[in-house]
């Protein structure tokens, strides 16, 4: 049973990965637009409910073991590298926004997130092993 759930998630990784990666964009696009239509008290503008902002983390730890399960099945090292350079962006990115390390723009989280979306559809389509890769190709 075990073995049948983990051979399905392998295969299914890059769609599950681009599948957590579009929730996480709509979850960065939703925020604004649902506290610009919220009615402002003292207590409802400053911050997003303590949910909300947990979100961020579970979309993470999808997407990290998305990523982890795709590199194994890829033909093509350049996209695990570019997999792993793009969920690190994306890391930075919600940790940045969380403590206010640096004065970044809000939309520069889109990129790395667009990036995840973009890299499991062309490695789900393309660079597909049929068992787990030994000699991957650049």
């Amino acid at each position: 049973m075990i073995k049948a759930v983990s051979f399905t998630y392998q295969k299914k990784s890059d769609l599950i990965g681009a599948f957590a990666s579009g929730l996480c964009l709509l979850h960065c696009v939703a925020t604004p637009l649902l506290f610009i239509a919220q009615t402002c008290s003292a207590t409802c503008c400053d911050s997003s409910p303590t949910w909300w902002q947990w979100i961020d983390y579970l979309f993470l730890i999808i997407s990290f073991v998305a990523i982890y399960r795709s590199n194994q099945t890829t033909s093509k090292a350049w996209i695990g590298k570019a997999l792993w350079i793009s969920w690190l962006l994306l890391f930075f990115f919600i940790i940045n926004e969380r403590l206010e390390l640096l004065p970044l723009p809000e939309f520069a989280i889109y990129i790395p997130a667009l990036a995840l979306i973009s890299l499991h559809f062309y490695n789900q389509k393309y660079c597909k092993c049929n068992n787990n890769c030994i000699h991957k190709t650049d």
